[in-house]
């Protein structure tokens, strides 16, 4: 086997064409010349150029010199995932430029560790939604944070534990929702279904089990129709609910998800 092979040159890697191979080549000499030697351990004095060498780079990634070269020129070479992957760590980019390494190597986002924490600007975007209802949600459906239009029409999410302040928890083990949601069979199996794919999905199953186990143990009706594997999205369409002042409401939810945060969703209720 070659070192070009060994170095990540597949077979199925995907193809992009000659000025692709060149921006890919100019970016990772940028990345390259603005990184500190005296980071990585190694000495400043006598170099003409500023940044770290090729070969310096090529040892960090744990890959041939004369393949780095060849990438940063331009040349037909294909890399890995995985050596992607590498090289991001050696020229230790961060996130927006990893993302933009695979993309110039033609290969869709790779997975990222799940972030479910909130920036100060979501919370304040729901905050600011008001009047309109809205609360951010995870992929287990967590309620995260709200505004107090949605806690005026359907419960007070303060005033419930963490564990409770959930969509599905809500739907199949708190009695006064049953009460409010009209239809509310077909609104709690649409909702099974979601979550049966955001389960699929994730990456972290074991943080599902304690809600999964809840539901189990507290609703029959979950328990009758999680075995029938129904799976949908949470995305857009239309609930009506007896809100206990204002009587029937019919509102569209309508479900978004942030820039670069797929495991979080802003929804909101429009009138329809």
């Amino acid at each position: 086997m070659n070192q070009a092979f060994r170095d990540g040159e597949l077979a199925s890697a995907p193809r992009v064409d000659e000025a692709q191979r060149r921006e890919l080549g100019a970016f990772l000499m940028a990345c390259r010349t603005r990184l500190d030697p005296a980071a990585f351990g190694f000495s400043g004095r006598h170099r003409r150029t500023p940044g770290l060498r090729r070969e310096e780079v090529a040892l960090a990634a744990e890959v041939s010199v004369s393949w780095y070269t060849w990438i940063e020129q331009g040349r037909k070479v294909r890399a890995s995932m995985e050596v992607l992957g590498r090289l991001a760590m050696a020229l230790r980019l961060n996130e927006a430029e990893r993302l933009h390494l695979f993309a110039l190597s033609g290969y869709p986002a790779p997975a990222t560790d799940t972030d479910e924490s909130l920036t100060d600007g979501l919370s304040q975007l729901v905050l600011a939604m008001q009047p309109l209802p809205a609360y951010i949600r995870n992929a287990r459906f967590d309620i995260l944070v709200w505004n107090p239009a949605i806690a005026d029409l359907f419960v007070d999410y303060g005033a419930l534990p963490p564990e409770q302040r959930n969509t599905l928890w809500l739907m199949y083990l708190y009695p006064p929702y049953r009460r409010q949601i009209v239809e509310w069979e077909r609104v709690a199996r649409g909702l099974l279904a979601s979550l049966r794919g955001a389960y699929a999905r994730a990456d972290d199953k074991a943080s599902f089990l304690p809600l999964l186990t809840a539901l189990q143990a507290g609703s029959e009706e979950f328990r009758r129709w999680w075995p029938e594997h129904d799976v949908d999205r949470f995305d857009e369409g239309i609930k009506r609910i007896e809100h206990p002042r204002r009587g029937r409401m019919e509102l569209r939810y309508v479900a978004l998800i942030p820039e670069n945060r797929p495991e979080l969703s802003l929804v909101t209720y429009l009138p329809v």
